[in-house]
């Protein structure tokens, strides 16, 4: 199943109420709709955020306390700005590694910290991945697009791809409280809308290469990317798949749908081909990551058709 396939209406069967999570390997609350249920720290930290923390974090000490590389040198070399883009194209990827002050690299890790393990949790290590990468490199790309607006600036740190994590709790759990300065609690829905609104105003007002020293735009780019991602994600990688049916999988997810399984159901005789074992592969490390209650109904009928053609096999 893919990520444009997952339920982010918190109203719908099965869910947690107005905010909450229900079941499964850890989450919001629990308890009671739209209650606190423990609150952001109630949770444990996951394989891929705590790996993306120290990454950023010794990035950060290396460059900024060790001195171990000059800082114009690793903001021109490894930062994205359309200027260079084709003379370091590693930039659209390593740029989200790259942080020029403690303030900056502190609060985007308080987003990762906060909102990326219930996500991490509820998609899976592998998947969760895959999003925040997707989204930093869209929102670099973004430029590519605004660069009559924004100009030629170079942008440094995680924040587009972090803004594509809020947006993508957002939609899932859009009534979850946050509080603002650990005091005044806010639905997190209006807290990403009205973020998301000042830097949609900040981007048209900062002039060519302006904007306060903050890439605006990149934040912009990176919920765009994760709003496309979750919503069409599906659609490009059928795509992706009918142009290049011999290629592994590049986008979002199939599940139950990809195109292995239905080649498989009903014959028992036939041979299981590459695709249907990647799906396998991909449950099984769901099953890993989340346990067997993260598994999706279609996805379970899947494992037992695998299992009765295998017995029927021997």
């Amino acid at each position: 199943m893919g990520l444009a396939d997952r339920r982010y209406d918190s109203r719908g069967p099965g869910s947690g109420g107005r905010g909450s999570w229900r079941g499964g390997s850890g989450g919001w609350g629990g308890g009671t709709d739209g209650g606190m249920g423990g609150g952001l720290l109630s949770y444990q930290m996951t394989p891929w955020v705590k790996r993306l923390l120290l990454i950023n974090f010794a990035a950060f000490v290396a460059v900024n306390m060790m001195g171990l590389a000059p800082w114009p040198w690793v903001r021109d070399t490894f930062g994205f700005s359309v200027a260079t883009f084709l003379r370091h194209p590693w930039s659209p990827l390593t740029y989200m590694f790259v942080h020029g002050s403690f303030l900056h690299i502190f609060f985007n890790m308080l987003i990762l910290f906060f909102f990326g393990p219930p996500l991490e949790r509820a998609w899976g290590s592998r998947e969760f991945l895959k999003f925040y990468l997707i989204c930093g490199i869209g929102a670099a790309l973004t430029s590519l697009l605004l660069v009559q607006i924004v100009g030629m600036p170079t942008v440094v740190g995680a924040s587009g791809a972090l803004y594509g994590v809020m947006l993508a709790f957002a939609l899932k759990w859009p009534n979850a409280p946050v509080l603002i300065w650990f005091v005044l609690p806010v639905k997190v829905k209006y807290l990403v809308g009205f973020m998301v609104f000042m830097d949609f105003w900040a981007t048209l007002n900062a002039g060519r290469g302006a904007g306060g020293g903050v890439a605006t735009w990149a934040h912009l780019g990176g919920a765009a990317t994760a709003l496309i991602y979750l919503k069409y994600g599906n659609r490009i990688e059928r795509r992706l798949r009918r142009m290049r049916p011999g290629r592994a999988r590049l986008g979002v997810e199939q599940g139950g749908r990809r195109r292995g399984r239905r080649r498989t159901e009903g014959d028992p005789s036939r041979p299981v081909d590459g695709d249907t074992l990647d799906e396998v592969d991909r449950i099984l490390d769901k099953i890993k990551d989340g346990g067997i209650e993260s598994l999706k109904p279609e996805e379970k009928s899947f494992l037992d058709e695998m299992s009765r053609r295998y017995r029927g096999g021997e």
